[in-house]
């Protein structure tokens, strides 16, 4: 990322608060709930990690790098020490945003990002999790595109065609979109098929939103989801399994540079790490 993209988002983030969601979208502040603290490094291998998923043993995680990268995933502690690298069979890394973790050791790794709002490639590679000492099956391909674009790209106040959140619930994968027009202000909620094939995406949900999702994840018990962006966390509850913007939880302040992934822990606690190499553990108090 250039010094200059990263000034813009460090003052635009500034101003950036939950005070937005807490008067139009009746989002309550939880800020005082919560403490976050640096608890490591990422290791030289990923330097700009745009991604995190659980590992099968509960303790490590999978990570990956940015846009140009490798077709690699790389396992890491909760301090960031490298513990292994993976390559993935027939995968291209042409921009890695998201990595989400589907039953029975499945990954899903999103190969969605699309800041000038142009692709008609839009892939989720799908992989079984890396067993110790056992080759990674060749990736399937989930590809993907949006029922309401209709030009490559839009015009400009249209450009919300980028995606670089989204997780796995249910047998579907729902997609939270990155908004970069400047102005109609809001993220769209889509949902597709966590199996390998060609679709068209069906939008579920919207919810006016001044801030940009970066990445996105659900709790084990299926129970909450998290929205992070440059300068907070949003949360909302899953009831009755239905994911869409209807029950906000709360809202707390996270601005810390360039962050652009999230995992829960467990039903309550969070790991997030952002492109300068820090790891953050956001702990419920």
């Amino acid at each position: 990322m250039s010094k200059l993209v990263y000034i813009w988002i460090a003052v635009k983030s500034l101003f950036t608060t939950c005070q937005f969601d807490q008067k139009v979208n009746h989002t309550e502040k939880v800020g005082s709930q919560y403490k976050i603290r640096k608890i490591g490094r990422l290791p030289t291998a990923v330097p700009e990690s745009s991604g995190l998923a659980m590992h099968r043993d509960g303790t490590s995680f999978w990570t990956h790098n940015d846009s140009g990268g490798e077709a690699s995933l790389f396992r890491i502690d909760q301090k960031g020490a490298l513990i292994e690298r993976r390559d993935i069979p027939h995968a291209t890394n042409r921009d890695w945003e998201e990595l989400a973790q589907g039953p029975d050791g499945a990954l899903f790794i999103g190969d969605m990002g699309n800041n000038g709002n142009s692709r008609k490639d839009l892939t989720i590679y799908k992989i079984q999790s890396p067993r110790a000492g056992q080759p990674i099956p060749p990736a399937e391909k989930i590809e993907f595109s949006y029922p309401d674009q209709k030009t490559f790209p839009p015009a400009p106040e249209d450009f919300n065609f980028d995606c670089e959140a989204f997780f796995y619930s249910n047998d579907s994968l729902y997609l939270f979109s990155k908004n970069r027009s400047k102005t109609k202000l809001f993220v769209k909620l889509y949902r597709i098929p966590a199996t390998p094939g060609k679709y068209t995406a069906t939008l579920v949900d919207s919810l006016a939103m001044n801030s940009q999702i970066t990445a996105a994840d659900r709790s084990p018990d299926g129970k909450t989801f998290a929205l992070l962006t440059y300068s907070k966390v949003l949360l909302f509850a899953i009831p009755s399994g239905r994911v869409n913007f209807d029950t906000p939880n709360g809202c707390f302040k996270f601005f810390h540079k360039q962050s652009e992934a999230l995992v829960f822990l467990n039903n309550t606690d969070l790991l997030a790490t952002n492109e300068q190499g820090q790891i953050f553990k956001i702990t419920r108090r």
